[in-house]
């Protein structure tokens, strides 16, 4: 579904992806995860192309994303959806109104369906349809999450990227959103990609991740390859989080 290769970035005299290269295959849980500064959030951005990619070449759906022309790149937008880190919701609009943005700016459906379909997106990802009059100020993060996911699904994407959905969660919550992600995966056959640092999510929800340090992919595995590794890079990020994870 996404593969990276020989990806390099630097902003001034600082090198941010070094020659790194990754595969993300269909129906799986990918995690992009590394330190602050790490590169990791400048990749997504580079993978949803809303960062130039400086060296190598990044593909989606088979598709060299460098060369596309605009019509193209519409096109291959169309089959993703975000979840930007917190939300990003409109706060002028209802709940029902920030999801059904993404259906009234893409498609010709009439007002009506696109809220029928708002009502059904908001009932994926768990949340009351007396939700959907709410406005993003009424609303808790756990839910504004939830209200940013269900956006993120309105077209009915393959591929899901989430950039730390559960950071600012109280541990319940962020639980609840980690099994709410798989289960939509396996309901609706998504590949997700995320960056995430909770302990929690990468031991229980990604099947696989990379970890970028140092400019280059320390490693790309399970979590269990990486309890593995006899790595001290591997190993010093592996032991933040397991202290992140017990404060």
């Amino acid at each position: 579904m996404v593969e990276v290769n020989n990806l390099s970035t630097s902003f001034e005299d600082k090198i941010v992806h070094d020659n790194i290269s990754l595969k993300i295959n269909k129906g799986e849980i990918f995690g992009i995860l590394g330190g602050s500064g790490s590169g990791k959030t400048v990749l997504l951005r580079q993978i949803i192309m809303l960062d130039e990619i400086q060296e190598g070449e990044i593909k989606i759906f088979g598709e060299n994303i460098k060369h596309l022309n605009a019509k193209k790149r519409e096109f291959i937008k169309k089959n993703w959806g975000v979840l930007f880190q917190f939300g990003a919701l409109f706060s002028s609009m209802n709940v029902i109104d920030n999801i059904g943005i993404m259906l009234k700016e893409n498609t010709n459906l009439p007002k009506d369906l696109i809220e029928d379909i708002a009502h059904t997106k908001l009932k994926m990802v768990g949340l009351d349809a007396r939700v959907g009059k709410l406005y993003p100020e009424e609303l808790s993060g756990g839910m504004k999450k939830r209200v940013a996911l269900a956006r993120s699904l309105a077209l009915d994407p393959d591929i899901v990227f989430l950039d730390e959905p559960t950071s600012g969660l109280d541990p319940a919550s962020a639980k609840a959103f980690d099994t709410l992600i798989l289960e939509l995966r396996d309901m609706l056959g998504l590949t997700v990609v995320m960056i995430t640092h909770e302990l929690n999510t990468i031991r229980n929800v990604l099947d696989r991740f990379c970890i970028i340090a140092d400019s280059k992919l320390a490693l790309t595995g399970t979590y269990e390859d990486a309890l593995k590794a006899n790595n001290a890079t591997i190993n010093r990020f592996l032991k933040l989080q397991k202290e992140d994870f017990g404060k």
